[in-house]
């Protein structure tokens, strides 16, 4: 059997589709080929020509007898899992079949966030306080020393999705309702106020090999109502920003990571002291591998492929401005009529690369996670102040009209509608 790579792609999230393309050039260029284990009933055009296999990917045991079968087919080398929700299934394909890569017990420090925080604090690295919602007595009490506004998360969660910030007991009843009966999947945090960066970095062997520190321009948990985006720091980094780099690091080689891609997320308070977020075994999603590709020279996951297939390969990044990057969303809801394509968004000064994944036709509704946005956009500038500028001039330019999704010709109720009219963009990360 020829030397293969698996490849587990969720095709609906359009945002992985430049990701597996570079997985797959990345291996083709070593003589490898590909696998790629999708949902059942979903089809790829950009896996058109590779082996292909279906399985429910929420399923771990249909996932497991997937993976038994393609083994049996195909001599897999490594197992790529491109979305958050399939790292631990992969690692545990991984040592079923004896594949090299994350282990279930690493994968572990990065999917479940009660392990993630415990054995970051083992490190020494500072964390959220935090409780299990076992009852809303006990939600109370850890509100009543934390104080108000709380987060509720799921523990294995991402994007932001189902997560709640809880601003009083009133609050803290709503959220309790929402959660029901479900509230063992979930965690509490306190609400840590500070300035928030995300670290992408790469692995190789339990060494970094490539680290870019990004800085958002807004909160995560308020994706709903700010603008805002991401802004790489690269020149002049203050002693604290060095020490999320470094403390990065510590996590990293402390979760076990031997050779991969994993971006992660730390709160810089006032006092210089550093709070690390979270971290997931993969590349970034969004805009952050397209904006790091613009900006450093390498895609994060071609070189993940690269770096674990290739064991005389190095990683060679060049320095570059400073890039920023953004989602694009819209606060018009409804049927869209019209809107701005990547490539008048391209023509504008300093944008170096765009995509827009909604056209007319397809129906806005509000938001439900962080990355639930029409596209993107990756600019440069000067430093982060100057990069945040060109964001508005973004925005201002990026236009969008809708009708009620309800009344729109030969269209269906929507889940939300708004009437006619131009919908200047706000972006979120």
């Amino acid at each position: 059997m020829n030397r293969s790579i698996l490849v587990v792609y969720r095709p609906a999230a359009g945002r992985y589709a430049a990701q597996f393309r570079s997985v797959v050039e990345a291996a083709a260029g070593l003589g490898v080929s590909t696998v790629v284990l999708l949902p059942t009933g979903w089809q790829a055009p950009e896996a058109d020509g590779l082996a292909q296999y279906h399985a429910d990917l929420d399923d771990p045991a249909a996932v497991r007898a997937a993976v038994d079968g393609i083994v049996a087919e195909h001599r897999v080398e490594r197992v790529f899992p491109l979305f958050e929700g399939d790292v631990l299934p992969a690692a545990r394909a991984r040592r079923d079949h004896g594949i090299p890569g994350l282990t279930p017990d690493q994968a572990l420090n990065f999917r479940d966030k009660n392990v993630m925080h415990r054995r970051a604090e083992e490190l020494g690295v500072r964390v959220a306080r935090s409780c299990r919602p076992d009852t809303i007595g006990a939600v109370t009490e850890f509100a009543a020393e934390v104080g108000y506004p709380i987060v509720v998360k799921p523990y294995a969660g991402w994007a932001c999705g189902r997560t709640y910030r809880v601003d009083g007991p009133e609050a803290l009843e709503r959220v309790w309702d929402e959660m029901g009966d479900d509230r063992h999947e979930y965690r509490v945090e306190e609400f840590i106020r500070g300035t928030e960066y995300h670290v992408d970095s790469l692995f190789k062997d339990g060494e970094p090999v490539f680290a870019q520190l990004s800085r958002y321009t807004y909160s995560i948990l308020e994706y709903r109502d700010e603008p805002g985006g991401t802004v790489s720091r690269k020149h002049g980094l203050s002693p604290a920003e060095q020490r999320i780099l470094d403390l990065n690091t510590v996590v990293l080689r402390g979760f076990g990571l031997g050779t991969g891609v994993v971006h992660a997320e730390f709160f810089l308070l006032d006092d210089g002291d550093v709070v690390f977020g979270e971290a997931g075994a993969r590349a970034g999603g969004g805009s952050i591998v397209p904006a790091i590709e613009a900006g450093r020279g390498i895609n994060l996951a071609g070189e993940w492929c690269r770096l674990e297939l290739d064991p005389a390969h190095r990683t060679e990044a060049r320095l570059g401005p400073e890039i920023g990057t953004e989602y694009l969303a819209s606060d018009r809801y409804g049927r869209i009529t019209a809107i701005t394509g990547p490539d008048e968004l391209k023509t504008l000064e300093k944008v170096l690369d765009a995509d827009v994944w909604k056209g007319v036709g397809d129906v806005l509704a509000p938001p439900t996670a962080s990355n639930d946005v029409l596209g993107w956009y990756v600019c440069e500038g000067t430093d982060f102040e100057d990069v945040r500028a060109r964001f508005k001039t973004v925005r201002d330019a990026f236009r969008v009209e809708t009708v009620p999704a309800r009344t729109a010709p030969g269209g269906t109720t929507g889940p939300a509608a708004a009437a006619a009219a131009d919908g200047q963009a706000r972006s979120c990360g």
